[in-house]
């Protein structure tokens, strides 16, 4: 029995434990990591949040997800860091001044940056979400408070990937038969690439029609319509819900007095350092992380129970 019981874990370990919480536990914790992550553009609450995202999208997608965000986060940090400067010369550290005659200034080079890694850890938190929140978890936080909104925001959400999917196999298919967007002229190019627009075009409608049925059917917009849930709120979800509303609000409540702030322009001033100050950014920190923590901690807790098998 302890062997087939340990085969069964070792069959799960690429699942998350985070995905097992309840959704509200989820929502809850991308609503306040996302929401700070754009608006905080303190250096410091900016590294926080991308080497989070960027740790816990490894961490949920496997190591190849290493190189697809280095692919997204180099060119783009590299392009703002250079666009931003050209347009913008606010900023009272002049480094050099440009064959136009406008400065190049410090300020302008390090806003670009910043404003760049606010974006990228963005992504890399939207990419955890849709990792963590499907569209049935969403329907079930909302669809009692806006079933038509919700109905609509989680299937557009799976439509998209389906559609991804959809389309691979489709220009696979294609390129078996010499047709794909790779071969020939600029005009047989074009012609390829409308063909497979039109079949994707005519699968999408399909596909709307289908689920429209498949709603039809199972009785969706009847009055007294019920529907299944596996969710269940418990004491863990309770815990981890309370820490990150905690920290959640600390973090805001020390965003609104000014110890998190940062301003560029017209020269780099930061918040004055406090134990206050330290403390918000030790507790956004454990914010961001608490998806990591809650990893580690299943990690060490099964390979304790698999030293005593």
């Amino acid at each position: 029995m302890p062997t087939v019981f340990w085969h069964e874990k070792e069959l799960n370990t690429d699942m998350s434990e985070f995905k097992t919480y309840h959704p509200i536990v989820s929502f809850v914790y991308f609503v306040f990591v996302i929401g700070f992550s754009c608006f905080f553009m303190h250096p410091a609450a900016l590294c926080i949040s991308l080497a989070s995202g960027f740790t816990y999208s490894v961490m949920l997608k496997g190591k190849k997800q290493v190189k697809t965000n280095l692919i997204y986060m180099l060119p783009m940090l590299f392009i703002m860091a250079l666009i931003n400067p050209a347009f913008n010369h606010e900023g009272v550290t002049v480094i050099e001044y440009l064959p136009s005659g406008n400065p190049l200034t410090l300020e302008s080079v390090v806003y670009g940056l910043c404003a760049a890694v606010m974006i990228v850890s963005v992504i890399c938190h939207f990419s955890c979400y849709n990792e963590i929140m499907t569209s049935d978890k969403f329907i079930y936080l909302f669809g009692k408070i806006i079933p038509s909104m919700s109905l609509i925001i989680s299937m557009t959400l799976r439509f998209v990937p389906k559609f991804a999917s959809q389309l691979k196999v489709v220009t696979n298919a294609q390129k078996c038969m010499g047709r794909d967007v790779s071969n020939g002229s600029i005009i047989k190019r074009a012609k390829n690439g409308l063909n497979i627009l039109s079949i994707m075009t005519t699968w999408s409608l399909e596909n709307a029609i289908e689920t429209a049925d498949s709603m039809k059917g199972r009785g969706y917009g009847v009055p007294g319509r019920t529907a299944f849930s596996i969710f269940t709120f418990d004491k863990r979800d309770k815990k981890a819900l309370v820490c990150i509303v905690i920290l959640g609000i600390y973090t805001f409540i020390g965003s609104l007095t000014g110890a998190i702030d940062f301003s560029f322009f017209p020269s780099m001033k930061t918040a004055d350092v406090s134990a206050f100050g330290i403390s918000v950014f030790a507790a956004y920190l454990l914010l961001c992380i608490c998806p990591i923590m809650i990893e580690i901690w299943e990690v060490r807790k099964w390979k304790a129970l698999r030293s005593k098998i």
